[in-house]
């Protein structure tokens, strides 16, 4: 049987990584992480984040070094997450938010990996796009 156990980011420092997303979820560092390794928990599954000496950023949307993956989270009030991200060290990249409110913002994490807030709640995912809730 398969199981996901782990996800994990490199980057060239574990308990800074580890420590901004940690912030941003609200869940502890896991007991034991070092510069060499560091992990958030969620349930069965880890967030861990590896030290890479030549470690290169992603620099998306630009192919030559594309970001591989990227985190979403789900948020109920994207401008307050907004502020609190941006405040732990986040940049903000590009702006999908439509004029109802729904959509997502990708942003990038203190070392340029890129993740998005989300604000999809109510969205209906068909073969021809997304349908938008009509109201908040």
């Amino acid at each position: 049987m398969l199981r996901l156990t782990d996800f994990i980011i490199d980057c060239p420092d574990t308990m800074k990584l580890a420590a901004f997303y940690s912030e941003v979820t609200g869940r502890p560092i896991k007991e034991g992480s070092s510069e060499d390794w560091a992990g958030i928990r969620f349930g069965e599954i880890e967030l861990a984040f590896i030290r890479v000496d030549d470690y290169r950023a992603p620099q998306w949307p630009d192919s030559g070094h594309p970001k591989q993956f990227h985190l979403d989270f789900e948020v109920d009030e994207i401008e307050s997450e907004q502020r609190r991200v941006l405040d732990l060290g986040a940049t903000l990249r590009q702006d999908f938010i439509g004029p109802n409110g729904y959509g997502w913002r990708v942003y990038t994490d203190p070392f340029g990996h890129p993740f998005c807030l989300c604000r999809n709640r109510g969205v209906i995912w068909t073969d021809q796009g997304p349908t938008w809730p009509t109201g908040d």
